[in-house]
């Protein structure tokens, strides 16, 4: 648990779901999401998510595999006011404490905002995935053809963030 200035920040649990399917559906489309063709429902996922007046005003989602730890969703309503910083924070420090090795995420091409967020947090552009959303689009067909200032969604940008490995 976090508390963002005056708000609590806490980790999903079976209650908050239904609102969280919500919350994405009415963003992304649904609450499918897709990254590097492997499909997560985020109703499912692990994460932390931040109230305001009982609506959902921000939410990270991810999946830890192996030693990785991939950020699915992350969402603030809250702009230019450090809660994203901080449910980003929470994800990372949850990696760290299973012995994760990278936090890594995927944005599309479209979105100059992320881009920027992300490099400005330490996190490196690692991978360019060429017309990846082609194929994002066979399980997902809810995706749109033009994203953010009508800029076409083509391809996915990967980004990592390395976490140091344990020693023992």
């Amino acid at each position: 648990m976090a508390v963002h200035k005056e708000l609590l920040i806490v980790e999903i649990g079976d209650e908050d779901r239904p609102s969280i399917v919500h919350f994405i559906s009415n963003r992304w489309g649904s609450s499918v999401s897709v990254s590097r063709g492997q499909m997560h429902d985020t109703a499912d996922l692990p994460g932390f998510l931040c109230r305001d007046k009982g609506e959902i005003i921000g939410l990270v989602t991810y999946h830890i595999e192996d030693d990785d730890c991939e950020i699915v969703t992350l969402n603030s309503e809250w702009n230019e006011r450090g809660l994203g910083t901080e449910l980003l924070n929470l994800v990372i420090e949850k990696a760290k404490e299973r012995g994760c090795t990278r936090v890594w995420l995927i944005t599309t091409n479209d979105n100059t905002h992320a881009i920027r967020f992300y490099q400005r947090r330490g996190f490196e552009w690692v991978g360019f995935h060429k017309d990846a959303m082609t194929e994002s689009r066979k399980l997902k067909p809810e995706i749109p053809a033009l994203g953010n200032d009508d800029i076409p969604i083509k391809h996915e940008i990967e980004f990592e963030y390395r976490l140091p490995e344990k020693k023992g």
